[in-house]
């Protein structure tokens, strides 16, 4: 190992923290709201909470997500350079952001600004993961690698997009970034047989 690169273990053990921590304290952005009666209705429930965990399965899976994209990555690549280290800090604190921003949304989703911001927490995500594969497989010329992060890329740009002329409409957006697991995993399988012919 060359002294400018650093083994990706060291980044792994921070990023799994990380994303650990991050993914427990969406759930302790929920609303805090007392009940007027001493056994709230399903409805109260559902006008109290619902958005609020709407918002943090999407926010959790998303997580998930980009941890298993990030997992991924630092097992494709063995060691990273100074400058890879420092885009993989920015990651990590637009991860660290996601709370914050899933908070705000899931307490006040009908508010344009705050959908703006958590829409654009998400494309930061998506910007900084799809930065570091794009380095990753820069060395190897390994094009085909990018597919699936330029596709939740391409997905988060749209929905900050979208929310930009109508905050209503990115929810409908942001869950077929659900969609990336399984188009890698369909990439993978096709890779030997493409490396075959």
């Amino acid at each position: 190992m060359s002294s400018g690169h650093i083994e990706q273990r060291r980044l792994e053990q921070l990023s799994n923290t990380i994303f650990g921590v991050a993914m427990t304290l969406l759930a302790y952005q929920a609303p805090r709201e007392k009940f007027v009666g001493g056994d709230p209705q399903w409805r109260e429930l559902w006008h109290v909470y619902g958005a609020f965990i709407s918002t943090l399965l999407l926010s959790f899976i998303v997580a998930g997500m980009f941890w298993l994209s990030h997992q991924q990555r630092l097992a494709y690549a063995s060691h990273a350079t100074r400058s890879e280290v420092m885009i993989n800090l920015f990651f990590l604190l637009s991860i660290i952001l996601l709370p914050v921003t899933c908070g705000l949304y899931g307490n006040n989703y009908d508010s344009p600004n705050v959908t703006i911001l958590y829409s654009f927490n998400l494309f930061l995500i998506a910007v900084f993961n799809t930065a570091l594969w794009t380095i990753a497989a820069t060395r190897r010329g390994d094009w085909p690698r990018l597919v699936t992060p330029m596709f939740s890329l391409l997905l988060f740009v749209v929905a900050l997009i979208v929310s930009l002329l109508d905050p209503r409409l990115p929810k409908f957006i942001w869950p077929i970034a659900f969609l990336s697991p399984v188009l890698a995993a369909y990439l993978e399988r096709k890779r030997p047989v493409a490396n075959a012919s």
